[in-house]
């Protein structure tokens, strides 16, 4: 009877260790950097269905607020408390990538069915340091000009501007009007190095960061012009006195509150402008073309990357594979305001309107609209865009220093990094 009993209890054990391990859960940490309330919002909505499809998974959300995700990351990293999975601005993935902190994902991206539709792009972008794939776009944000049509109209402009020249003109002619309007929305916070790289490209007629011998092409004649036009745009009055410390939603703001006429931003804005402003009111146009007949949009990403110290890589890829396959991304692209990654995805009725015609004229004339991307092989270009360029940018516009010399600080600090890694990579 003995015997009976503990054949009884040592089966009852075994069932119940078993039905502990059928629903043990692994829990996998995902951080997102770029944050706002409805996006993360839409975000956890995404992860919820992943979860209700993947019950033995559980998924924690890190949020940080952009202003400050640089700093708070790497502080993560550096205490050893990584998340499995991270948003990765393409400004940060040189510094991960080239530590080792980031996992290739070509290997599991071999099976994925997301593969079918995935466009070049994602690849090409997702792969820039050492030619590995170390994090997936989830969109693209391009740059383009929005501009308000009634206050183009009070100003007796017909039309949006199609040179620097007209951009200038306009920008005076609008501030000209007095009441608190103005001609740009001009952003001087973090975040701003897009659109300073913009003007300076496109006075200089160059595009990118660097000629072929490393050297930066920013204290270049032309790229000072360009500096110096966005200072001269703040100096004259034709922004607002506090745009100099001014973010995206501060920009977001100015735009659609019509204290400003013209802004230079990507798809992410149109969210908050087609909320408060009447489709007629605004539309968006390619950016300026520069004296060279050229214009160059700053073309920015962010994806989503693996960090390499993950316990549970497996389950890990499953979400993010989940997160960006064609009917999820779709999803996060028409909510965060990017341009997919997947094939196909501009025949979606979202895409079709008036207000997306700027960004894909830009895309559409390759010849005319040359895109340039961020030198994301570099391991301090973090530290460039979110600690260097704001006190700088600031300084020039307050005064305190000239366009020659913020731009020679620059220049040397680009071309420094950039022939460190041309050395290093041989």
């Amino acid at each position: 009877m003995k015997k009976l009993m503990t054949s009884i209890m040592l089966g009852a054990g075994l069932l119940a260790l078993g039905a502990a391990s059928a629903w043990a859960e692994t829990k996998v940490q995902l951080l997102e950097v770029i944050t706002s309330p409805p996006r993360t919002e839409f975000l956890k909505s995404q992860i919820a269905e992943f979860e209700k499809a993947n019950p033995d998974i559980k998924v924690e959300v890190i949020s940080l607020p952009w202003g400050q995700a640089f700093e708070k990351f790497l502080s993560m990293v550096q205490a050893g408390e990584t998340p499995d999975l991270v948003e990765m601005p393409e400004r940060w993935m040189g510094l991960y990538a080239n530590n080792g902190q980031l996992e290739d994902l070509g290997p599991y991206m071999k099976d994925w069915a997301g593969n079918a539709t995935l466009g070049d792009r994602a690849r090409e972008f997702g792969s820039t340091v050492k030619n590995t794939q170390f994090m997936i776009p989830y969109g693209y944000y391009i740059n383009a000009m929005f501009y308000n049509k009634k206050l183009f109209a009070e100003a007796g402009i017909a039309n949006p501007p199609a040179t620097m020249d007209e951009f200038a003109a306009a920008a005076e002619k609008i501030s000209a009007l007095g009441n608190g309007k103005y001609g740009y929305c001009l952003r001087g916070g973090p975040g701003a190095f897009g659109s300073i790289q913009q003007f300076m490209d496109n006075m200089a007629g160059k595009p990118g960061y660097f000629n072929e011998d490393g050297t930066s092409i920013f204290n270049e004649e032309g790229a000072v012009k360009g500096l110096q036009m966005m200072a001269d745009i703040y100096q004259k009055g034709w922004a607002p006195k506090d745009s100099i410390s001014w973010g995206f939603n501060e920009l977001v703001t100015g735009f659609y509150s019509g204290t400003c006429a013209m802004l230079n931003q990507d798809p992410d804005a149109l969210i908050g402008i087609a909320e408060k402003m009447k489709p007629e009111d605004f539309a968006v146009a390619p950016w300026p073309v520069g004296p060279g007949g050229k214009a160059f949009p700053a073309l920015g990403y962010g994806g989503w990357a693996m960090m390499s110290d993950s316990p549970v890589k497996a389950d890990a890829w499953k979400l993010m594979s989940f997160l960006l396959d064609n009917k999820q991304n779709l999803g996060w692209a028409k909510t965060v305001g990017v341009m997919p990654i997947h094939k196909g995805a501009e025949q979606d009725e979202h895409f079709k309107t008036e207000q997306f015609k700027g960004w894909f004229d830009e895309l559409n004339n390759p010849e005319k609209y040359v895109m340039v991307t961020p030198p994301t092989h570099l391991e301090n270009l973090g530290v460039f865009y979110d600690s260097m360029v704001p006190t700088a940018f600031q300084e020039l516009l307050l005064g305190k220093k000239s366009a020659k010399e913020v731009a020679d600080g620059w220049a040397a600090f680009l071309t420094a990094e950039q022939q460190k890694y041309l050395a290093e990579h041989k």
